[in-house]
């Protein structure tokens, strides 16, 4: 009898990868046939996403239904809404909004046995950073991190475009001031590498400024000044070193982030996309 090894990590695709008309059911087929390992949710700053948060009952059991019939799991979440609702926000409604959304969140994510939560690197996004916009938001995280520890959900900071936090070293400014073991660093290699080439800074080296904080990577392609919507091989990210970097300091789930833009072809682009990332964590 033939012994099958058993990987060593994961690799999820990102939903907006697939089109949004699909159902769910095709989408986690669809993630499944190219395959990848779990698909990463979307809750973005659109209504339609934030809708989400408030699933019934019996659409939760539907959507856990279609994973186990399937066999594909969602197990992450990207929680882009606070882009809209940040924590740091002037506004104090938009504050409580921001707290109710992420209380919101783990109880998705607790239901759903999703086990990471993808955060927004922003104080504030559509209005002025400013020190009274940072103190807001660490204020808020705190709260917001009490939530996560009571359900055991792991929090990570996306490293954003924005010059709040665009690099590891920023995003654990946050997470030593915070000093609990549920909030951590889900690191965007993209966004990563243009910010090594604004500040002239070495992007391994920043990577390894998060040793033991970070929970996963988003795996995407960028150009100096774009950071969506970049084909896979057309842009400037290693994604070879910064794998082999990631493996060293005990990343072991990667999710592949990129965006269904109209293509007919987009179920290749899935398979292309996870073979492209395979084989590199095949070689670990």
């Amino acid at each position: 009898m033939v012994e099958v090894m058993e990987k060593a990590y994961t690799l999820g695709l990102y939903e907006k990868a697939m089109p949004p008309f699909l159902s769910w059911k095709e989408k986690l087929l669809a993630a499944k046939e190219a395959g990848f390992d779990f698909v990463e949710i979307s809750i973005d700053e659109t209504e339609e996403k934030l809708c989400r948060l408030d699933m019934s009952k019996e659409e939760r059991l539907g959507l856990i239904s279609l994973m186990m019939e399937t066999g594909m799991p969602i197990r992450t979440m990207c929680l882009s809404g606070h882009r809209k609702y940040p924590f740091g926000s002037n506004k104090s409604e938009d504050c409580k909004r921001s707290l109710e959304i992420m209380k919101k969140a783990i109880e998705l994510a607790d239901d759903l046995g999703i086990r990471v939560i993808q955060l927004a690197g922003y104080d504030v996004y559509y209005e002025e950073s400013s020190l009274e916009t940072k103190k807001r938001f660490l204020s808020n995280l705190k709260e917001a991190v009490c939530l996560a520890e009571k359900s055991g959900i792991i929090l990570g900071f996306e490293t954003m475009e924005t010059e709040f936090m665009n690099t590891v070293e920023k995003a654990m400014k946050y997470v030593t001031l915070v000093d609990s073991a549920y909030l951590s660093v889900y690191p965007d290699i993209g966004n990563l590498t243009n910010a090594a080439v604004t500040y002239k800074t070495d992007v391994l080296e920043d990577l390894y400024l998060g040793k033991g904080h970070l929970a996963a990577m988003h795996l995407k392609e960028t150009v100096p000044g774009k950071f969506r919507e970049i084909p896979f091989g057309t842009g400037h990210v290693d994604f070879e070193a910064a794998i082999q970097a990631a493996w060293e300091l005990g990343v072991r789930k990667f999710v592949a982030e990129f965006w269904y833009v109209g293509n007919p072809d987009w179920k290749e682009d899935l398979k292309s996309a996870h073979d492209r990332f395979a084989t590199l964590l095949n070689q670990r």
